[in-house]
């Protein structure tokens, strides 16, 4: 009966720890992002949670940063999956935020599989990696991945495109297919959840924080903040889209970023108030 129990002890011990290990290898980086060589892309589903906006906002703060300012990136709006709801219109904000250097696949998704299979060959064809924060569901990135293996068929390209995705609802209303598509042909990592504080990564739903402007000095991304709020307070929960309470209460929500800061080494920022604190001038 003591050995029996033994071996019991010991199988359990092996479970736990196979467990526990496959758990961690989730949120693993597989190597760190290469400023001189990798493409950032930032997909933005606005829909039909208007905390993408903000996401924005915090994404060009970031990269308007000296240490980051030379990042090769691309944003792309209307990523959306198959969740109902409307659209939050986010072009007047991507546009004064990103200038041209956005894509909107909600106006015409094959057009923009196109236009960003292009920006995304050209990086992988010059040595670099894809590394796509998916600020929402990831179809819009398993057409790409698959219009990438189309034209570059003898590239395994298999480590060589990330997908980091913090939201269990995002890949709730992704398409089976798509989903498992890109957990299976790519580097997919799962974060946790950038809404809260002391999980592994920043937590950026602030219902509370209003300090923006007074952080803020650089006069073009007081406009991109300002604009962000403004359309965020216009769209939220209007006509049965997602109500955000942290942005009705006055806050802020970016929680999205949680993703670029995971593939930027950043995943140390604590949360909203240590974020305006780093990166606000």
């Amino acid at each position: 009966m003591k050995s029996k129990t033994i071996i019991l002890i010991a199988i359990s011990s092996i479970f736990i720890s196979f467990t526990s290990t496959a758990q961690d290898s989730r949120a693993q980086k597989s190597r760190p992002f290469d400023i001189d060589k990798d493409l950032l892309l930032a997909h933005f589903d606005c829909k039909t949670d208007v905390d993408d906006l903000q996401s924005v906002a915090a994404l060009i703060t970031l990269l308007t940063d000296s240490k980051y300012s030379g990042i090769n990136y691309h944003a792309v709006a209307g990523t959306y999956g198959t969740q109902d709801g409307l659209y939050v219109p986010p072009n007047e904000l991507f546009k004064l935020a990103f200038g041209d250097n956005w894509t909107d696949a909600h106006a015409n998704f094959d057009q923009a599989v196109t236009q960003v299979k292009k920006i995304a060959k050209a990086t992988l064809e010059n040595q670099g990696d894809i590394w796509v924060a998916d600020a929402g569901q990831s179809d819009f990135s398993a057409k790409l991945i698959q219009a990438i293996q189309a034209d570059l068929p003898s590239m395994n390209i298999s480590n060589r495109i990330h997908i980091v995705q913090h939201s269990d609802w995002n890949e709730e209303v992704t398409s089976a297919v798509s989903l498992d598509f890109v957990k299976k042909n790519i580097d997919y990592q799962k974060i946790p959840d950038g809404n809260g504080v002391g999980n592994g990564t920043p937590g950026f739903r602030s219902p509370e924080y209003t300090m923006w402007r007074e952080k803020i000095k650089n006069p073009h991304l007081i406009d991109v903040w300002q604009l962000a709020i403004d359309l965020s307070n216009r769209y939220n929960g209007k006509e049965d889209r997602y109500y955000n309470k942290a942005i009705a209460a006055g806050g802020l929500d970016f929680s999205d970023l949680s993703e670029v800061c995971w593939i930027l080494g950043l995943e140390d920022i604590k949360d909203t108030e240590h974020f305006f604190n780093l990166y606000s001038n």
